[in-house]
């Protein structure tokens, strides 16, 4: 059901549910979801050793690095935006792209536009970020 909502255009068949059910046979796979959604939520602390990187995170501190952001335009969530909501956060070079089919689970879904992204990244990063080619462009995929 959360696939059919989060990915609606993606056609997952019973060989993908097989192989993510393989996950409940871990005995910690329901304390763990549970305490994710609570700690997402904010209803339970996180783990003690990652408490400092968290507070610093919830800083939310500019993103320098080179950057592809991508958005899914079939996200049953999280509508698809240009990359502008989100672009204060990102003061390195930066390509955002809207990718058509694609929902959620963006890497399983639409592999050769993540794969993309990442060739992409590693391209920003050999170019010198001052020059700002790529900084705030948008792109659709298909």
């Amino acid at each position: 059901m959360i696939w059919e909502r989060n990915s609606p255009e993606w056609p997952f068949g019973e060989r993908d549910l097989e192989r993510a059910a393989e996950a409940f046979a871990n005995p910690d796979y329901t304390d763990v979801v549970i305490h994710s959604y609570r700690h997402r939520l904010g209803f339970e602390p996180g783990a003690e050793a990652y408490a400092e990187l968290e507070a610093r995170l919830a800083e939310l501190p500019a993103i320098t690095v080179p950057t592809v952001t991508l958005d899914g335009l079939a996200d049953g969530n999280f509508p698809a935006t240009d990359g502008s909501p989100t672009a204060r956060h990102f003061t390195g070079p930066r390509l955002h792209r809207t990718v058509a089919g694609a929902g959620h689970n963006l890497p399983q879904e639409r592999p050769a536009a993540f794969a993309a992204a990442v060739r992409d990244v590693r391209e920003l990063r050999r170019e010198n970020a001052g020059r700002g080619r790529f900084a705030g462009r948008c792109q659709d995929t298909t």
